[in-house]
């Protein structure tokens, strides 16, 4: 068992941080690429610029690789028996006919329960797991699930998004085409089909691996030692070719930028397992004194204090210069989370930067 009491890197209020509410961006920027972009090299090193020019900072022989997940219109309104209106959010398939949800007001709903959902579905709970979770069976599904949501579900944003979309494709990135996530790798938001080609053009190859972002991306560490925090298994998967070119660019030494911790993840799993495995579940928590493998650059946006997302970034640029950055982005009103803008964040030596203050 870990000895949770060692402070410092490891102590959960190093990565507490005041937002003011209104850097909290509530709706996308019309034109994608120009949200803002910190570049940060090191300890007050610090650049700002705007998306579209992130290929400044990259150069021929680099390996971009980006998370290719779409998101599932996974909301769907129900009713309850005996009235009232409940919220699924269907989360993971586990058979034919039996998904993992979570149901709002959770409180209310128990084995046997009974719930209708548009077009004549009933969705009856089978089983009530110890993170909250239902498994319900679906009954009268007239098409597979994602035909249905997509007529009858809806995006689900995050819950410091207070308003909606007038078009639900803001929460897309323009590359997904793999439908399982119930939150979008939000990194990828900022690309445009032009960007990606210019960055193309410079010498740059894009490849894509996939990883389902589940509802745990919202859940904060509780533990006040990090080291004691368990992540949700996610599941991730990679073509093959994908897979070779990425082994090779191990092995030749390129420079790696992972599009979002999303891809990240999936990356440093895959570099500790040889690359032997094209698909599976990922729970790999990564924070301070994390050996990176792979990752030599990410591109992240800016994440909610005690997040694991947080961590992960601190992992890469060390937790001092990452709480420089996040004041040097309060400062200048950077927007912040899912809409807001990014940071271009590269590799530092190991023990470089242990500084918390």
């Amino acid at each position: 068992m870990k000895n949770c009491t060692e402070p410092g890197l490891y102590d959960l209020n190093s990565y507490d941080y005041k937002l003011p509410e209104e850097l909290i961006a509530q709706q996308p920027l019309a034109d994608r690429s120009q949200s803002r972009l910190l570049v940060v090299s090191g300890r007050n090193r610090f650049a700002d610029d705007r998306v579209v020019n992130v290929g400044d900072y990259l150069r021929a022989g680099d390996l971009m690789v980006t998370n290719d997940s779409r998101v599932r219109h996974a909301r769907v309104r129900a009713r309850r028996q005996g009235g009232g209106i409940s919220e699924v959010l269907f989360v993971r398939q586990l058979s034919s006919c039996h998904w993992r949800v979570l149901l709002r007001p959770a409180r209310r709903s128990r084995v046997g329960d009974r719930l209708s959902l548009p077009a004549g579905v009933v969705a009856e709970v089978t089983a009530v797991e110890d993170d909250g979770c239902r498994v319900v069976r679906l009954d009268d599904l007239p098409a597979d699930l994602d035909t249905y949501l997509q007529r009858w579900g809806e995006v689900p944003l995050p819950p410091y998004i207070r308003g909606r979309l007038a078009d639900s494709e803001r929460y897309q990135t323009v590359y997904g085409r793999q439908i399982g996530s119930v939150a979008a790798p939000t990194a990828g938001l900022h690309f445009t089909v032009d960007l990606l080609d210019k960055i193309r053009r410079r010498g740059v190859d894009v490849v894509s691996v996939t990883l389902h972002v589940g509802p745990g991306t919202f859940r904060p560490v509780s533990e006040q030692d990090i080291r004691c925090h368990r992540m949700h298994g996610e599941e991730f998967s990679v073509e093959e070719r994908t897979m070779e070119i990425l082994s090779a660019a191990v092995a030749d030494g390129r420079r790696v930028v992972a599009v979002g911790t999303t891809a990240a993840r999936v990356l440093e799993t895959l570099a500790r397992e040889n690359f032997t495995r094209c698909r599976g579940t990922t729970g790999l928590f990564i924070y301070p004194g994390f050996k990176w493998r792979m990752v030599g650059g990410l591109l992240t946006n800016f994440h909610l204090p005690r997040s694991s997302l947080l961590m992960m970034v601190s992992a890469l640029a060390g937790l001092g210069t990452v709480k420089e950055a996040y004041r040097h982005a309060i400062e200048r009103k950077y927007r912040f989370y899912s809409f807001g803008d990014a940071m271009l964040v590269w590799r530092q030596p190991a023990g470089q930067d242990a500084h918390v203050g």
